[in-house]
């Protein structure tokens, strides 16, 4: 298997299935606040494949006439996002190497057809703070190249449990998702995969 680029951290089965199943029953209590909705394109309006929400005091979206962005509260119901549990922050403490607190925790979720193609993560003001992602759910096929378009990527098999760091010179990476496995984890009450992306936003 070819290298990880340089900043990226795989870090495989870093929760384990107590952690999983805590930090899902966290995750679902902030859905049942902040439901769930469909993100289009800007532009086009285009619908995403994936399901998404966030909590924090910021969370990320994106619409026809918006575009990407930051925003303090829900698009459709108003209201601000939910805090982050300490749960979730503790994933941060624990794994970010980054002294200031997250603002923003997108929770998207792929059932079995979902994709997500290669983007970077460049909506933050402060790109000296890492990325934290971590994976519930069915297996993902995750692919990660440069910091420009169009150059040599990898792919590497995310699973539940997995957490995935882009820092340093991979901060702005471009990354996606290939595909889901679906029925390769039972953790779920349905076939899919709920990522978490944690985010400092705001420069400190």
């Amino acid at each position: 298997m070819a290298s990880l680029p340089e900043g990226v951290q795989h870090l495989p089965a870093a929760l384990d299935a107590d952690e999983q199943r805590a930090l899902l029953a966290d995750i679902r209590a902030v859905v049942g606040k902040a439901p769930l909705f469909v993100p289009v394109m800007p532009r086009t309006g285009k619908p995403m494949s994936v399901k998404m929400t966030n909590c924090g005091a910021l969370g990320w979206l994106t619409d026809k006439l918006g575009g990407y962005r930051y925003q303090p509260t829900h698009p459709v119901t108003g209201a601000p996002w939910p805090p982050m549990p300490d749960s979730v922050v503790a994933l941060w403490d624990r794994f970010a190497g980054y002294p200031h607190a997250p603002e923003a925790c997108l929770i998207n979720f792929y059932a079995p057809d979902a994709r997500m193609g290669l983007h970077q993560d460049r909506d933050e003001d402060d790109f000296d703070a890492p990325v934290v992602s971590v994976s519930l759910g069915d297996d993902c096929r995750f692919r990660i190249g440069g910091s420009k378009r169009g150059g040599k990527t990898i792919s590497l098999r995310l699973q539940s449990g997995d957490v995935l760091v882009l820092g340093g010179a991979s901060r702005l990476a471009y990354h996606g998702v290939d595909r889901i496995d679906a029925g390769t984890s039972m953790l779920l009450k349905q076939p899919g995969r709920i990522n978490l992306t944690l985010r400092r936003v705001t420069a400190p």
